[in-house]
């Protein structure tokens, strides 16, 4: 685990900091060999995911190299290299989902 992604999340309001840390339990579960960094002032996992605390939300990212076209579809966002889905609330995790996603990003990408 990453010191400065630590403090990021610890510098969040809630409920953006109790869904940021769950994200990020998930993303170092499922991948326990991932390198786990800040960038661009986010916390950033080999450049395949990224999580984002915003005013009313947290945004877990995807990039899209090597998706088809449906499975672009399954993310928000108008980015051309990254999409994302938006979690207003720690009952919105829906775990199984996050994971397929994470798993479909992991292997194309």
């Amino acid at each position: 685990m990453n010191k400065e992604v630590d403090d990021y999340i610890a510098e969040q309001k809630s409920p953006q900091k109790e869904i940021s840390q769950q994200l990020r339990q998930i993303i170092l579960a499922l991948f326990p060999d991932i390198k786990e960094e800040m960038k661009f002032g986010v916390p950033w996992y080999e450049g395949k995911y990224y999580i984002v605390a915003l005013k009313d939300h947290v945004n877990l990212g995807f990039t899209l190299k090597g998706l088809s076209q449906k499975e672009i579809e399954l993310f928000e966002g108008s980015g051309k290299t990254m999409k994302h889905i938006k979690i207003r609330s720690l009952n919105e995790i829906d775990e199984k989902k996050i994971i397929r996603l994470l798993q479909v990003v992991h292997e194309k990408g």
